[in-house]
């Protein structure tokens, strides 16, 4: 058990006991909507960026010509599975990384999930498994079929990972994940394309650990590799296990215990990334984002707190 691990289950054990931070009073969509007005986002909620666009993104990065003193294209999404937009009011201290980014010019905007913006009824799941797929593949689940999680997608429509390899734009893929639902269970959302890739022989690595310290030491460790990935997928589950287990709120003092570990590990993963001896040659482009946001213990529907989430990045 990571240290970190421990100080989040010491922390749950007793309001577990209690039975208290399953609800939150508070969490009303006026006080919803005050926060992320203070939160300043680059836009508003009606005009939130579909998820979906994150993938054209990352496309655009890698297809458009480098700047002056550049010499390799790389890109990384560091995912905070289940935070909510307004959980940026808790990107503090030294060892944030959202406020890392934000110190150093990122721009913060809100994203919506669900296949339309609210207060439309989503068209899919505000689940993990739409969401990433969303952002991975640039379609709702009007195309890909995922609606919702224990679905496996067809290769119709390929994730990043494995078109930007086999198009040879980009030389090696990475997708870190702690949680199995991706590609290591029988209905896995990927598991089709984690046997395509192995089957064609591309350099697409699917990383399945055991704890989100163990998925940033992953990251981390392929960082230091001077030819590492080219585009790295990792997602960190703090915020989503917190909210699972006693609210999606961010006056909920174990949900942000959960953001916490997922920033202080997006901290450690970008100063990874600087530390890199080719580093000052590279053109990164950065992505912190969020699958989906969630509401008292659970998420999926169609309120605003699980609809919105957000996208800081550097580009």
């Amino acid at each position: 058990m990571t240290f970190l691990t421990k100080i989040l289950t010491a922390i749950l054990i007793i309001p577990a006991l209690l039975g208290i931070y399953s609800k939150d009073a508070k969490d009303t969509e006026e006080a919803y909507r005050e926060t992320i007005t203070s939160i300043a986002y680059e836009n508003t909620i009606e005009t939130a960026i579909p998820q979906t666009e994150l993938y054209k993104m990352v496309e655009e990065h890698f297809s458009s010509a480098l700047a002056s003193g550049k010499t390799e294209k790389k890109a990384i999404i560091i995912g905070y599975d289940g935070c909510r937009a307004d959980a940026l009011t808790l990107a503090e201290g030294k060892d944030s990384g959202i406020r890392k980014m934000l110190d150093n010019g990122a721009q913060k905007s809100l994203v919506y999930c669900g296949g339309v913006n609210y207060p439309e009824v989503n068209t899919q799941d505000t689940s993990t498994a739409p969401g990433w797929c969303s952002i991975l593949t640039g379609q709702w689940a009007d195309k890909t079929s995922i609606t919702g999680n224990g679905i496996t997608k067809s290769m119709e429509y390929k994730t990043l990972l494995t078109s930007l390899t086999e198009d040879k734009v980009i030389d090696s893929a990475s997708f870190v994940t702690s949680w199995d639902g991706h590609f290591s269970t029988d209905n896995a959302t990927y598991n089709l394309e984690k046997a395509y890739c192995e089957e064609k022989g591309l350099d697409v690595s699917f990383n399945l650990c055991n704890s989100d310290t163990s998925s940033a030491n992953t990251v981390i460790k392929n960082l230091k590799n001077n030819d590492c990935s080219d585009f790295i997928f990792a997602i960190y589950e703090g915020t989503d296990h917190a909210g699972h287990a006693f609210g999606f709120s961010t006056n909920n003092p174990i949900y942000k215990v959960g953001f916490r570990i997922n920033d202080v590990l997006a901290y450690r993963t970008l100063n990874a990334i600087e530390e890199r001896e080719t580093y000052e040659s590279e053109d990164w482009l950065i992505i912190i984002t969020s699958d989906h946001g969630g509401f008292k213990t659970g998420h999926g529907g169609p309120s605003i707190q699980e609809r919105m989430t957000f996208i800081v990045t550097n580009k």
